[in-house]
């Protein structure tokens, strides 16, 4: 084997998991140390996901294991580090959900839980995640005081809209945006500021017109003009990413911490649709991913990016059956003006839905960028997507069966988790013990 320039893939000790194969190649990203141990290890995981687990409601934070009182289920597994349960280059012993977790990891601390929940008796230990019960990090979606919450709801909630983004009402007012150099006045065609040779374009310069960027005076040369160390100002053709954290910081972040931009993060070249693991258009392959490869240059077409961008790449079966599904006809009616305003439902509208974040004293309600984020559990679209409009349990239930959401949700779920009926049953017995206790 003759290795060329950086090639390191002689090095690998074995295959990447799905969630990092992307900057395989970027071993520093990982092993900022190569001396270091499983601290180093830890600090890398932590600079990539420690702020994901320090918004999740962790159910295992690390304070539980390095309290003294725990230091026997420390002993059974050390939740301290990371690697402990995510170990990379082990194919062999890697699930489904790109990560090292044995079936039995519940089991090693909890294997006494029957005798506190008699209602678990029986079950198999390798249930406990499967089932759309427990998550090992963050349970938001499935505590059981919020099953409880949410009991005999409809399928259908009466009514179904889903957040909607605050972006053109916010985000001239955010401390990040450049509001001395983009003042807040529509601008003109006479007023680009673009060279000559590109102003005779009429295609590129009614595509801007008609954009919130002329509406909010964002020239030509806010995204074309670059200064250079020796503070030279020049024109470049194809901007990238970078340009678009001048204003969208928070959309430009998102997309550099999931798959779709996690490689330009690293300093890696863009992520290519064959480089993907799960089925793609062959004729989509070579094509790089930045933000206007779904946004479109010039237009910026938020529509676009929502649905045909997605469908222009993804060919996987639940994608596939996007277009017959009751979401993408709730979608054309809100687009044809016959559905009410936030009932359409997009691709982005679950994989990149509404995100809150606080600027400053201002609440900024933006498309979540990272298309991971609430994808791996799947639950984690319970709050921010599926609740929206149906009720828990039809949701739930809609999340477990991987018939239906390959069919993308046309038609009812043909699986019942029993999470809430646990949860009901649980508190019709503390009901009772607490009328019989008067």
């Amino acid at each position: 084997m003759q290795l060329t320039g950086d090639d390191k893939t002689v090095f690998l000790p074995g295959e990447t998991t799905h969630g990092h194969h992307q900057i395989e190649m970027a071993c520093a990203a990982c092993h900022t140390d190569p001396l270091g141990g499983g601290e180093v290890l830890q600090e890398a995981c932590m600079n990539c996901h420690g702020a994901e687990l320090k918004v999740a409601d962790d159910s295992h934070p690390k304070s539980k294991f390095t309290d003294p009182r725990n230091a026997d289920r420390v002993a059974k597994l050390d939740a301290r580090q990371c690697i402990t349960c995510h170990t990379e280059h082990r194919p062999e012993i890697t699930n489904a959900m790109g990560v090292t977790v044995s079936d039995d990891v519940c089991y090693v601390c909890h294997s006494d839980i029957a005798d506190d929940r008699p209602s678990h008796a029986g079950m198999e230990f390798d249930t406990c995640a499967s089932a759309g019960c427990h998550n090992f990090h963050d349970n938001r979606g499935l505590y059981e005081d919020f099953l409880i919450k949410h009991l005999h709801e409809p399928a259908n909630l009466a009514s179904q809209s889903v957040p909607a983004t605050s972006e053109k009402s916010v985000l001239l007012s955010l401390a990040h945006y450049p509001i001395d150099r983009y003042p807040a006045r529509k601008l003109s065609l006479k007023e680009r500021d673009a060279p000559v040779s590109v102003r005779d374009d009429a295609k590129i310069a009614h595509d801007w017109f008609d954009t919130a960027h002329s509406e909010a005076g964002v020239n030509c040369t806010a995204c074309h003009e670059v200064t250079d160390e020796t503070s030279n100002v020049s024109w470049i053709d194809n901007p990238d990413y970078t340009v678009c954290l001048t204003c969208h910081k928070q959309q430009v972040e998102g997309f550099l911490a999931g798959k779709h931009g996690m490689r330009l993060a690293q300093d890696l070249s863009p992520m290519t649709p064959a480089m993907a693991k799960i089925p793609m258009h062959k004729d989509a392959a070579n094509k790089e991913l930045n933000c206007v490869s779904c946004h479109k240059a010039h237009r910026f077409d938020t529509q676009y990016a929502s649905v045909d961008a997605c469908l222009g790449c993804h060919t996987d079966e639940h994608s596939k059956q996007y277009k017959g599904s009751p979401h993408f006809t709730l979608w054309q009616k809100e687009l044809n003006g016959t559905g009410k305003p936030n009932s359409g439902i997009s691709c982005a509208t679950c994989h990149l839905p509404a995100s809150e974040t606080k600027v400053g004293d201002k609440l900024y309600v933006h498309s979540q960028h990272n298309q991971n984020d609430n994808l791996r559990p799947n639950e984690k679209m319970l709050r921010s997507v599926c609740m929206s409009c149906h009720g828990l349990e039809f949701a739930i239930d809609a999340l477990a069966d991987r018939d239906l959401i390959n069919t993308n949700f046309n038609g009812k779920p043909g699986i019942h988790v029993e999470s809430l009926d646990l949860a009901e049953k649980r508190k019709r017995e503390a009901d009772k013990r607490g009328v019989e206790g008067m």
